[in-house]
């Protein structure tokens, strides 16, 4: 499996909708419960080019198996060397090693832009998730209970925190 990960460009929002939306409808991964249309994801990747912030994708045999990006944490001036990043893989390309080389290249992304400080937020059930960023030093940091609410349960958000110097 020859996994190439590069900037995502426009030709990749329909495959990076697929995943959004999978995860929308099966998971908790997202705290949406509509699926997104093909004009909300431009929007959104047009907005992170904007501002400057980097939306990549793990491609194996030309398709889209997986994609991540980050953002300033929250949007206040004080708050510009923190990033919050995102990583999604495609269902059926899990547990091949593609969600670690994502997050591999944004964090080096993140270093060399001189961040200070990555967030992840973690659905409070996602073990998963949890345990993969520990494995990149990742340290818990807290939980917000009961912030989330879909599939007719209330959702716990953990947040992790990496220090990028």
């Amino acid at each position: 499996m020859e996994i190439e990960i590069r900037r995502a460009e426009n030709r990749d929002i329909h495959e990076i909708l697929e995943i959004v939306n999978y995860q929308i409808l099966h998971s908790t991964v997202l705290y949406d419960y509509k699926e997104r249309t093909y004009d909300q994801q431009f929007i959104w990747f047009e907005q992170k080019k904007a501002d400057g912030m980097p939306v990549i994708v793990a491609e194996n045999n030309n398709k889209v198996v997986g994609f991540g990006t980050y953002g300033i944490f929250r949007p206040w001036a004080a708050y510009q060397f923190s990033v919050e990043h995102s990583v999604y893989v495609n269902k059926n390309s899990r547990g091949t090693g593609i969600g670690k080389l994502i997050l591999s290249k944004l964090i080096k992304m993140a270093k060399d832009g001189g961040y200070h400080t990555m967030i992840a937020g973690v659905d409070g059930s996602n073990d998963r998730s949890f345990e993969f960023h520990k494995k990149f030093g990742f340290k818990e940091i807290g939980t917000f209970k009961e912030v989330g609410y879909k599939f007719d349960k209330w959702l716990d958000l953990r947040f992790l925190q990496l220090f990028l110097e």
